[in-house]
């Protein structure tokens, strides 16, 4: 038990997230991408020289060691978990760790922040993905505060940095201290369905991503049976996008073929990559267009 309590003492958690918080500046340096701005983690990987593929599988992902370097990542997981995932096995390359297989969360056998480096990556994984100069520039700019969100509101902001509605919340209060624990919990409470509630006003399964007029990223991540509420008003080109129905705080679509669509209201447009459902292959391939002579 002495020597378990040692162990546990001498990981150091501050010291690692500062080393994360360092090396995910350093990489948005290296991509020459702003220290705020959300990003898509496959196209850094893309710049960095790492082959990312998406696999029929059961697993979080794997980090491959090598020439190239390769991460694998499960299909069958959210969308929002699969981006975490890709940063997470980013964080093991950046690192110099060896390659690893993360599995499932539910089927991991251990705390994953007991292990240093499953901690170190996590830790860059929110940093790249969340840096907390932009998680403050999208609730000032909406007028909002972590503390006094609600759950659809810090929905809006996890949409617009292409993570997980709980992923946020744990950056947000355990590594940013932006908001109390407290705060924290009751807000997790809150479950995904009871969110596609409040936003749609109907019980709907399947994914939802809300993007609103604040919105910066120029690109959204989406893929087939997806439902997207944009901003009132919002038109598109193309016909990857189908409109379902107007609501009080947007128009929603639904994802319907694979491809690139432009989605624009006055000033304010963002190009939708449709990726197939479940898409396996490499990340760089999955907005194409499905060849209809196939």
């Amino acid at each position: 038990m002495h020597l378990l309590r040692t162990a546990k003492h001498r990981l150091n958690r501050r010291a690692l997230a500062g080393q994360a918080t360092a090396a995910a500046a350093k990489m948005r340096a290296i991509a020459k991408l702003d220290q705020s701005s959300p990003i898509c983690i496959y196209g850094l990987c893309d710049t960095l020289g790492i082959a990312v593929r998406f696999n029929d599988i059961n697993m979080e992902g794997m980090y491959q060691r090598g020439l190239p370097p390769r991460i694998h990542l499960s299909a069958l997981r959210p969308l929002p978990r699969r981006a975490f995932n890709c940063a997470h096995e980013l964080g093991h390359h950046v690192f110099g760790h060896g390659s690893s297989i993360d599995e499932l969360r539910e089927d991991a056998k251990a705390p994953r922040w007991e292990d240093p480096k499953e901690f170190l990556a996590d830790a860059f994984a929110g940093f790249i993905l969340m840096p907390v100069i932009g998680l403050r520039r999208a609730f000032f700019i909406r007028g909002w505060t972590p503390e006094t969100a609600t759950p659809v509101q810090i929905f809006t902001i996890a949409c617009e940095f292409s993570v997980g509605y709980a992923t946020l919340l744990t950056h947000v209060s355990m590594a940013l201290n932006m908001l109390s624990r407290g705060r924290a919990d009751a807000l997790r409470r809150v479950t995904p369905k009871a969110l596609r509630v409040e936003i749609l006003d109907t019980l709907t399964p399947g994914p939802l991503i809300v993007a609103d007029r604040y919105r910066t990223a120029p690109t959204l991540d989406a893929e087939v049976n997806t439902l997207l509420l944009l901003p009132p008003g919002t038109e598109v080109a193309g016909g990857g996008l189908a409109f379902e129905r107007d609501l009080g705080t947007g128009r929603l679509f639904r994802a319907v073929k694979p491809g690139v669509v432009q989605a624009s209201i006055d000033a304010w447009a963002v190009f939708v990559r449709i990726a197939p459902e479940a898409y396996a292959g490499l990340a760089q391939y999955r907005h194409l267009e499905e060849d209809q002579d196939e």
